[in-house]
């Protein structure tokens, strides 16, 4: 699978470089297309990211748009957008590719490929509410990133995994994950 990680200015930087090293450890998982905005890369320093290196990441420039993931002739899977800024949400819901961000979750919507987009903002305004219906309803999954309690995590690093392996599971990655086995005594 070949497989576009795009990073936007939000805060939450933890779920991209989980996702990343989740996506490199997939053996189905061929190439990652990287993307990262400006802003992306400053909110990455701030909070101490650091993203991994490969030579499975091609990485492009989120001005670049001639590159291959601008375009649905280059045949990418899959696409998450994590974490997704409201900003990048809207003008991604409203089909203006000012970056190539957007350019390429405009190629995985009109190609009818899988697009995920982990929203990191709350609370919701009805714009951002509006906007997330117009993504689902376009075929793409919004994931919040709210991560949940029941694994019982313990680190900071265990409690962003419950979101990291739903995103990889979303993007159609088979890798072992938490599951839920309550069982009442």
């Amino acid at each position: 699978m070949k497989i576009i990680v795009a990073i936007t200015g939000a805060s939450g930087g933890i779920y991209a470089r989980q996702c990343i090293e989740q996506l490199l450890s997939a053996n189905q998982v061929e190439q990652i297309a990287l993307v990262v905005s400006t802003t992306a890369r400053e909110v990455l320093q701030y909070e101490g990211i650091e993203l991994p290196i490969s030579p499975k990441i091609v990485c492009y420039n989120n001005d670049d748009m001639f590159a291959a993931v601008a375009s649905g002739s280059a045949r990418y899977d899959a696409m998450v957008v994590v974490p997704a800024s409201m900003g990048s949400v809207g003008r991604i819901a409203s089909g203006v590719s000012l970056s190539l961000i957007e350019r390429a979750a405009d190629v995985m919507l009109k190609e009818r490929r899988r697009l995920v987009v982990v929203v990191r903002e709350t609370p919701y305004s009805l714009i951002h509410l509006r906007n997330m219906t117009t993504l689902t309803e376009a075929g793409a999954i919004v994931l919040p990133a709210s991560p949940s309690f029941y694994s019982h995590a313990v680190t900071i690093e265990e409690l962003a995994m419950t979101i990291t392996e739903r995103i990889i599971a979303h993007l159609g990655i088979e890798l072992p994950h938490y599951e839920w086995g309550y069982t009442s005594e």
